[in-house]
């Protein structure tokens, strides 16, 4: 969506020491040269001297039955476990600087409106918040422009199929496997997005990250 609305100048990709590092590198690396961006990877594994996240096999990753995403109050308790201190604060940050350097106005996540129900940091009054910040923390125009945080992950799919994405190109699993693993918060979401578009989970999963 970005591509098509103006001259995307580079895409990053932060390792913070999470599980999936490697394959979101991949995919994210792959998703850039499709759509012809200059890619940069972050390396900030520095966050393992601080987070406790599941994501940094710091506890016990919840999966299967200990998730239920249609229940707000079961999926608090899930995201305490793979919080990561003021992960999106300091991606974003880092980006503000890329983005003053190289003369670009726009800081640009992939943030969603069904996330942002347990993961404030993926909501817009924090993007609003950061804007306020980087009044004071840039010297240009930086500011935070996000295309999906209106919208749940299922209209972010429907999107996608307007698009022609390929979904096997993404990597939605929380873990570093062969291929998605299909039981993590993540996965899950990801499942019912697609089915709600009447796609079929299992058809992409072993072609996913490919």
């Amino acid at each position: 969506m970005a591509v098509e609305e103006m001259e995307v100048v580079l895409a990053l990709t932060f390792d913070y020491g999470q599980m999936a590092s490697q394959p979101e590198i991949r995919c994210s690396r792959a998703l850039s040269a499709h759509y012809k961006v200059p890619h940069k990877v972050i390396d900030l594994r520095w966050f393992n001297d601080f987070s406790r996240s599941a994501l940094n096999q710091k506890q016990v990753l919840p999966v299967d039955r200990e998730i239920s995403i249609d229940d707000v109050d079961a999926s608090s308790r899930s995201a305490q476990k793979v919080w990561v201190p003021n992960r999106n604060g300091i991606f974003l940050n880092v980006a503000a600087g890329y983005a003053e350097g190289l003369e670009a106005e726009w800081v640009i996540p992939g943030f969603n409106k069904e996330e942002a129900q347990t993961f404030p940091d993926n909501s817009e009054n924090f993007m609003a918040a950061l804007n306020e910040s980087f009044r004071f923390s840039t010297a240009g125009p930086v500011r935070v422009k996000c295309f999906t945080a209106a919208m749940d992950k299922s209209r972010i799919v429907a999107e996608g199929l307007k698009r022609h994405l390929d979904f096997s190109t993404l990597w939605p699993c929380y873990q570093d496997q062969k291929h998605w693993c299909g039981s993590c918060e993540s996965c899950q979401r990801f499942r019912r997005a697609l089915k709600n578009q009447n796609l079929d989970f299992e058809e992409w999963r072993f072609q996913g990250g490919e």
